[in-house]
């Protein structure tokens, strides 16, 4: 996390002596302008977040990150991409350190087991001009079951740091954990897990 922080804080110094030039590279807002081609997921600005209920009395939040894998792109026929995304379980982060802690724990995510939550397309339907359902599969805990996202189109265009053609995209979904055994004070903490993906990736020569 101290990397993902150090890479923002260079970014925002390096756009403050670059001026406006810099900021007009990310030019493509139109997803069918994006440029075809294989894409690796840039680490360092991808995360996904969670969010459960808390006794019903509040929505208590986290972040995982740590996050590799895939993007094949085709704009002109989006149906015919292709995801392929995983993230490192013990990257888990929350405000309380102890919580944190508890669930990378076996009762919990089971870092040591399960290094790995991997989500992998099926189907991709487009359902406006930046927008489109992902359809496919969410390996976490050792328990592969469907997964819907919603996805939208950010941006793309050259990155001024490092100079690469960057592309981004938001994600929406929820799943219940106990489908994927785990299972913790539910429902007292809450069942559902609402997830919120953003994520960024590099094209490949």
């Amino acid at each position: 996390m101290n990397r993902i922080l150090a890479a923002g804080a260079v970014g925002v110094l390096l756009l403050a002596g670059a001026g406006s030039a810099a900021l007009a590279q990310a030019d493509v807002k139109e997803g069918k302008d994006v440029k075809a081609g294989v894409y690796k997921v840039e680490p360092y600005h991808t995360q996904v977040l969670f969010s459960v209920s808390h006794f019903g009395l509040s929505n208590f939040s986290g972040v995982l990150t740590g996050a590799s894998g895939s993007l094949k792109l085709d704009p002109a026929k989006p149906e015919n991409s292709k995801l392929e995304v995983s993230v490192d379980a013990a990257t888990v982060l929350t405000p309380v350190q102890k919580l944190t802690d508890e669930l990378k724990d076996a009762e919990w995510l089971d870092a040591g087991k399960f290094p790995k939550a991997t989500f992998v397309s099926t189907k991709v339907t487009p359902t406006g001009p930046n927008e489109a359902t992902i359809a496919g599969e969410l390996t976490l805990h050792g328990v592969t079951k469907p997964l819907t996202l919603k996805a939208h189109f950010v941006g793309a265009g050259i990155n001024p740091i490092d100079k690469a053609y960057t592309v981004g995209f938001d994600g929406h979904g929820e799943i219940k954990r106990t489908d994927f055994g785990v299972s913790k004070y539910a429902p007292m903490i809450g069942d559902e897990v609402h997830l919120t993906i953003h994520a960024a990736f590099e094209l490949q020569p």
